[in-house]
This record gives structure tokens, C-alpha cells and sequence, in this order.
């Protein structure tokens, strides 16, 4: 009983946020020109960071200052992303960015149960890092911490604070099938980014560019 409770709460919280996500994309906005854009950056772990750090590589130095998220027990994407900056230093100027931790919200193979309780705990950290950073724009590629970050990035546009644009884009693994961050983002992101056609097909409200990273 108290499990179909908290489900049926979830999908009502569900339902508000894509209610409240379609009047925030459909009002007018006003776009500012500006010559550098505050960049947050969720990095999961292993391929993920990998492939977000290619992308990441490849932006020109307007996206600055550039603000990393990670999981607070990955050790192996914070090495990755100093060694990166510490490289786009050497080409450009000083360093222009930043190391944030949050609690994991999800485990692999965590049951999904227990993984609402895991994100409510990740997103409880989450909402005071977003207000601070207040970002232009959010990119991700799929690991779980990126669920509660961008969920507080979409509260700022909904309180009136700041629009963020939310950037996912699934990972090059994905094939046929979204992850369950992608299905979980698909509605709640300004641009949706897949690689390959058959999930252009699958899901229309997606973007197709072929392979990115």
C-alpha cells in the first residue's frame, strides 16, 4: 500500500513537471546576447565521462566558466576532467572551471524502488548547487546524477529565477533503446540529442546529428 502511494505521488509530480515544463517552453522568452555562457556539466563515470569530455573538448572557450558535477565517490572522472582543463590551460589561458560533488542518486542494477529515495537524497544537494551556479545551459549524457540536477536546473525556470537550457545527449551506446535518464529527460529537455537513426525514428521530438562523440 505505501509503495503504490509513493508511485502514484511520483507520477502526479511527473505530470505537474510536464505541465509546467510545456508553459515555461511555450511562453515567450527574452534571448540576451552575451559573450560567454555559464556551462554546468554532469559527468557520470566510465564511458559516460568519456564521451561528455569529448564534446566538452570541442567547445570553444565562450562556454566558460565551465561547472563539472560528478558523484561524490567518482574518483576516476574528477582525474579525467583536471587532466582535460589542466590541457585547455596550457592552449588558452587560466582555468575557468570547477569540481562539484553530489551524493550518487542511483547505483547500477539499484532497484527503483530504493532509487527514489537515492534522488530525493541527491536532489536535496542539488537544488542549492543549481541556485548557486545558476547556469546558462546544463549538459549530460545519461548517468543518474544528471536526473536531479537537471530536475533543479527546470525549478529555477519554474520560480521565476533563471531559464536554463537543458542539452541531453543519450550516449553513443544507445542504439534502439534510451536509458532510463534518457526516457526519464526526453520531455523535460530543451534539446535532445541522439546518435544514431533508429532512435530518430522511435522518438521525433529528438535531434539527430549523426555521431558526436
Amino acid at each position: 500500500m505505501v509503495s503504490l502511494l509513493i508511485l502514484a505521488a511520483a507520477a502526479g509530480a511527473v505530470v505537474i513537471l510536464l505541465v509546467v515544463r510545456l508553459w515555461a517552453v511555450l511562453r515567450p522568452q527574452h534571448v540576451v546576447s552575451r559573450e560567454s555562457l555559464t556551462l554546468l556539466i554532469v559527468a557520470g563515470s566510465g564511458g559516460h565521462t568519456t564521451e561528455i569530455l569529448r564534446l566538452v573538448g570541442s567547445l570553444s572557450r565562450a562556454y566558460s566558466p565551465r561547472h563539472y558535477v560528478i558523484a561524490d565517490s567518482d574518483v576516476m572522472s574528477a582525474k579525467k576532467i583536471e587532466s582535460l582543463e589542466h590541457a585547455r590551460t596550457e592552449r588558452d589561458s587560466a582555468p575557468e572551471y570547477c569540481l562539484h560533488r553530489i551524493p550518487r542518486s542511483r547505483e547500477v542494477r539499484q532497484s527503483w524502488f530504493s532509487s527514489v529515495f537515492t534522488t530525493l537524497h541527491s536532489m536535496w544537494f542539488s537544488f542549492p548547487l543549481v541556485y548557486h551556479i545558476k547556469p546558462d545551459l546544463v549538459l549530460c549524457n545519461g548517468p543518474g546524477t544528471c536526473v536531479p540536477i537537471c530536475v533543479s536546473a527546470l525549478f529555477l525556470g519554474i520560480l521565476g529565477i533563471k531559464k536554463v537550457i537543458i542539452v541531453y545527449v543519450e550516449s553513443i551506446c544507445r542504439v534502439e533503446t534510451l536509458s532510463l535518464s534518457g526516457k526519464i529527460l526526453l520531455h523535460l529537455s530543451d534539446y535532445f540529442i541522439v546518435q544514431w537513426p533508429a532512435l530518430k525514428e522511435k522518438y521525433p521530438k529528438s535531434v539527430y546529428l549523426g555521431r558526436i562523440v
